[in-house]
């Protein structure tokens, strides 16, 4: 069976690495990587591969950056050269990024079988342009791979047969509990930010890039407020998202002192500093699941999330982007994540469990 895994940015990388080193157990799979250069990332070098244990993509279709219409677009056309050529049995999706949409709508009416990994998850947001994508792939995919309860729920109610809904966990935490055990056995100052870790023994670690967030000069003014308040308290570790830092520039927003900025991190050296946080402040979708997998406070920065079990089980209180509810959610955060449990099947396994249901489908 050929099956190609799509990522379209660093973080899918995240997510299809595990499936892929997974996939090398299993004989007759012939697993190939796309990447569909929706974003262009200059830290994805070879010792990026090599730090995830998997090969540089097959194919790098350099669809670039763009509109939503215009990036979909130039996705869908390199992809089809490649699906004509190559003609793979399985095209696995994963997340909600235009990547996303687009390999699945292409792979559909190619005729090749679509899996989504992460089915189901619903902000219930459709200002959101990732609500979007994961709605019209999951109403076209054949296998739902599903990361939490809710997702079953969602697919059910929007009619999917319960028999091609996999509730499978995590292959977001399967990498996370991977680099994790090998983070045991390195020595921590090869990390460039070790002697900033060592100086502040309590501090928070701050990831914020959503247009919906920064884009605003009254919804960045309240989160930057908010966050200058808690940087009185600890200093706040902020690796800078591009986009945010011209945002930054742009909307003239003062930041404390005691945020201290750097530059984007690699995902081992992101993970050195924000496992041991004493709180995580986000607006990223996989970081709510991660600090939730490892038991770490998070408070994330958003009016919704898609992935409620965070909330209802682990360590994530959604604070909204008014001051007073992003100092309020701080504030409980550490109580919170005290009494909070790993969701089931966040074990390091979903990869396995995915491909053995294929197998036994194929």
């Amino acid at each position: 069976m050929k099956v190609f895994l799509i990522a379209g940015a660093r973080p899918n990388f995240m997510k299809i690495a595990p499936i892929y080193r997974a996939s090398l157990e299993y004989q007759g799979l012939d697993c190939r990587i796309i990447h569909t250069g929706q974003h262009y990332d200059h830290e994805m070098s070879q010792a990026f591969f090599e730090e995830l244990e998997i090969p540089e993509p097959a194919y790098h279709l350099e669809a670039g950056s763009g509109s939503h219409a215009l990036q979909t677009a130039k996705i869908m056309i390199a992809f089809e050269k490649v699906c004509d050529t190559e003609k793979p049995d399985l095209v696995m999706v994963v997340g909600d990024v235009n990547s996303t949409l687009a390999c699945s709508v292409v792979a559909k009416k190619a005729g090749i079988k679509v899996a989504h990994v992460e089915a189901g998850l619903r902000s219930f947001d459709l200002a959101m342009p990732e609500e979007i994508n994961r709605m019209v792939t999951d109403a076209i995919s054949d296998y739902f791979f599903v990361t939490e309860e809710s997702g079953v729920q969602n697919l059910l109610h929007e009619g999917k047969p319960m028999e091609r809904i996999h509730y499978v966990g995590h292959v977001m935490i399967d990498n996370l509990l991977y680099q994790f055990d090998k983070m045991k056995n390195v020595d921590g100052k090869l990390f460039a930010s070790y002697a900033l870790k060592q100086k502040n023994s309590k501090y928070a670690f701050l990831t914020l890039h959503r247009p919906s967030n920064v884009d605003s000069q009254q919804i960045f003014g309240q989160i930057a407020s908010a966050l200058n308040e808690i940087a009185d308290q600890r200093p706040i570790f902020f690796p800078v998202h591009p986009r945010t830092k011209k945002m930054i520039e742009q909307l003239n927003i003062k930041l404390s002192k005691n945020i201290v900025m750097l530059p984007p991190l690699s995902f081992t050296e992101s993970l050195f500093l924000w496992k041991d946080a004493e709180v995580v402040l986000t607006d990223s979708g996989g970081l709510q699941e991660e600090t939730t997998a490892l038991g770490v406070p998070c408070v994330t920065i958003r009016e919704n999330t898609e992935r409620p079990i965070t909330v209802q089980i682990g360590t994530n209180i959604l604070a909204g982007t008014n001051k007073e509810d992003i100092i309020r959610a701080y504030s409980e955060s550490i109580e919170k994540a005290r009494h909070a449990v790993v969701p089931d099947k966040w074990d390091g396994k979903a990869s396995e469990r995915i491909w053995e249901i294929l197998k036994q489908k194929s």
